[in-house]
Formats: C-alpha cells, structure tokens, sequence
C-alpha cells in the first residue's frame, strides 16, 4: 500500500483569483503609463509585491494537493493553509450537504465550520471529536471543515481503506 495518496481540488479559486491579479495588473499598468515618472524604486517595489501576492494566492494552490496517509489526512491550499488531522480526532467525515460555499479559506462568524475549498462540487466534511483552532481564520475555532476534492468517491474509499488498517507502530524510544 502507498504511504500517501493525493487528491487534487477544485480549481475555479485559481482561475478566479487568476483573473482577479490579472484585472488588478492591467489597472496597475494603466495607472503607470499615464501618470507622471515615477521614481524607478517604487514602481519595482509595486510590481513585485503584486506579483508575490499573485503567485501566492493565485499559483500556489495549482502546487498542493490534499494529501491521505496510513493515518492522517493533510489538508493544504497553497502555501497558506495546512491542517493536519490524526485519524484519531476524526469524528465522522463523509460527503456534505452544503450547498454553495464560500471559495477559499472561510470561517463564517457564528458558525463552527471552516470551509477549504478550491471548488464547489465534491464537498466532504470532516467533524472533529473536539473543536481546534486554526491561524488561517484568525484563531477562530471549528469543529467541522468542509472541503473538496476531485474524485470525492475515491477519496471516501481510500480514506475508509486506511482508517481500517492497524495503526502504525510507533517508536518507543530515540534508539528503538
């Protein structure tokens, strides 16, 4: 058996968030070309920012998958986001019931759900035995996280398959 499995997301996020640099680029371009000279620093300083943002927000997600091992699942979104959840503090996980989340990395106010996702179709949600907090959404604490994958029924397969396997062994000691 593999030691991990990957699973890609949905990616209108990238391609709208693409698009949305891509806006903000051309505006950017405009704005400089009619303005008067600008000193040489700045404009070098502008555009490396906006073409970190962009890469950060807009590329990295198209570099990460969520990942299923003997016994974790890793969820990732780009270089931002990164959770990991021993089998062991899973609750439940299966297919959602939401309908239309919000893309990216959400965490409504009032609500206990942390939504990660790329896309809207193939929702799962994972219910954690105990909430946990997580820096993306501001400390804020979730008991549940929905997200999506591609292949939301292999995804559930693999994960079953995995959760069903004997844990594995752990060392004891620094020389076991």
């Amino acid at each position: 058996m593999e030691k991990r499995l990957t699973f890609a997301y949905g990616r209108t996020l990238v391609l709208t968030r693409a698009a949305y640099f891509g806006v903000l680029f051309a505006v950017t371009a405009f704005l400089l070309a009619i303005s008067p000279s600008l000193p040489l620093l700045q404009v070098a300083l502008l555009v490396a920012v906006l073409a970190i943002t962009a890469f950060l927000f807009a590329a990295s997600p198209l570099l990460t998958e969520h990942w299923l091992t003997r016994s974790r699942l890793i969820l990732r979104q780009g270089w931002y986001f990164r959770a990991i959840i021993p089998f062991s503090e899973i609750q439940y996980l299966g297919p959602a019931e939401v309908g239309g989340p919000v893309l990216g990395v959400h965490r409504p106010l009032g609500q206990p759900i942390l939504y990660v996702t790329g896309g809207r179709t193939g929702l799962v949600v994972v219910r954690l035995s105990e909430p946990r907090r997580f820096w993306q959404s501001f400390g804020l604490s979730a008991s549940e996280i929905v997200f999506d994958v591609a292949e939301r029924d292999a995804f559930l397969r693999a994960f079953e398959e995995r959760r069903n396997l004997l844990p594995p062994v752990e060392a004891e000691g620094a020389d076991a």
